[in-house]
């Protein structure tokens, strides 16, 4: 077999599938083991989607998820959905806004804020940032996002302010859930791709939502 048709990365193995991240074709199996590892593969490429339904996550020993001194209730969850939701999108938002966010930085990025408004809820003011500079621009674009929708949440409703506890109880839903979601591949997006899927579109009557996250109804 002659060079031009062997798989650009092995040398070895004749070429199988077209690779949208590198834009050759490679062998199948490099691209089963160079995936989110060597290889940036776009969310939408047909053959990481097609490896996610087959994906085994690593096993997760349930006493490692971070912050177990923060309960989070049934009952807290069913009353905080929406804000939950709300908040998931504007992480997924900061994530896609910043140049080269992976898995790994999304967790940095969550611990971070975790650790702020754990500081926040018990009155002391100091916001943590994340040595990892990609971390640090995921967490401060999901600050800035935040900020303006307290502030129209305030705005339109004074009386049902969003407390830093309530935002720590649902950043801590995510963070766990992100230990649950990311496959450990050091180009992994495994967690991000989940948050795009599990979202519902935003609702066409962005007053009534709002209305919704800051009564609960």
């Amino acid at each position: 077999m002659s060079e031009k048709n062997l798989c650009h990365l092995c040398q070895r193995r004749p070429l199988r599938r077209y690779c949208p991240a590198l834009e050759r074709d490679i062998c199948a199996v490099c691209c089963g083991t160079e995936r989110e590892q060597s290889i940036g593969c776009p969310l939408d490429c047909e053959h990481l989607r097609d490896a996610r339904n087959h994906e085994r996550l690593p096993a997760l020993d349930p006493k490692t998820l971070p912050n177990p001194e923060i309960e989070l209730t049934d009952r807290f969850m069913d009353e905080h959905q929406d804000l939950a939701v709300i908040l998931g999108r504007l992480l997924f938002v900061a994530a896609v806004q910043t140049e080269g966010a992976v898995d790994s930085d999304m967790r940095e990025a969550l611990a971070a804020l975790v650790t702020t408004f754990k500081t926040a809820s018990s009155g002391l003011i100091y916001e943590a940032r994340p040595d990892n500079t990609i971390a640090a621009a995921v967490a401060a674009r999901f600050r800035e996002e935040l900020d303006k929708f307290r502030a129209d949440v305030e705005k339109r409703s004074p009386a049902h302010a969003l407390l830093d506890r309530d935002l720590l109880g649902v950043l801590v839903f995510w963070q766990r859930l992100e230990y649950q979601r990311s496959n450990g591949r050091r180009k992994g997006r495994a967690f991000m791709e989940s948050l795009y899927a599990v979202l519902p579109p935003p609702p066409e009557d962005k007053t009534g939502d709002t209305e919704a996250i800051v009564t609960g109804d």
